[in-house]
């Protein structure tokens, strides 16, 4: 394999630019990241509360299937002795 310089040169080249720049662009990058991860974790605390309220709408479903909706509740006072 021959040597091609000017192939050399613009890989040193994009080498030093690389390592001069990396120091100001991490605050950039780091910015970009924290966004990213709210965003994300936004989107997570939404999932959960979906699936908590399709959740708590089939539990409710179940029971009204199950009959045990709709039929006389006790009375909470008289359970705790205050009636």
């Amino acid at each position: 394999m021959r040597f091609h310089l000017p192939s050399y040169l613009l890989g040193v080249a994009t080498g030093a630019g690389a390592a001069a720049l990396a120091p100001r662009l991490r605050p950039l990058v780091l910015e970009l990241a924290t966004g990213c991860y709210r965003i994300a974790d936004a989107a997570m605390v939404r999932v959960a509360r979906s699936r908590e309220n399709v959740s708590d709408l089939l539990a409710e479903a179940r029971a009204r299937a199950r009959g045990r909706i709709g039929r006389a509740r006790p009375d909470l006072r008289s359970m705790n002795g205050d009636g």
